[in-house]
């Protein structure tokens, strides 16, 4: 069962993106009939889908992608190598310092660790 969506926001996003699919459609000289049974579809569902009726699945909204020849935007939605609100917030959760713990001496089960020095440093000072 659908839920409506009831977002004034979200419902003009959703006519927006149907009115580019349909767009999209018209300027490939693709009729809602051939559109249709290459998505698999019904007519009725591709003229759902280009007015933005919520109601239309994510599947045919991947089908109608693929006949356009765009199903890589749909891989590519919120990205999160490309989302920046996301990447800002990763960046903003980043610790301020690090303060690493000092050496002071074997410990009981600590026999397995040695103490760094400068020749496990890479030419870029790095030691890992």
């Amino acid at each position: 069962m659908a839920v409506k969506v009831g977002s004034v926001t979200a419902r003009r996003a959703l006519a927006s993106l149907g009115a580019n699919i349909k767009t999209a459609r018209l300027k490939r000289r693709i009729s809602v009939k051939g559109f249709a049974e290459r998505a698999g579809v019904s007519e009725r569902t591709i003229t759902r889908l280009e007015k933005g009726d919520d109601g239309v699945s994510m599947g045919t909204l991947a089908m109608a992608c693929l006949v356009l020849g765009e199903i890589n935007r749909i891989s590519e939605f919120l990205d999160p190598g490309l989302d920046d609100t996301g990447l800002l917030l990763d960046r903003e959760s980043l610790p301020k310092r690090i303060d690493r713990r000092r050496n002071t001496g074997s410990k009981a089960g600590d026999d397995n660790q040695r103490p760094s020095s400068a020749e496990d440093d890479d030419e870029e000072g790095v030691g890992f």
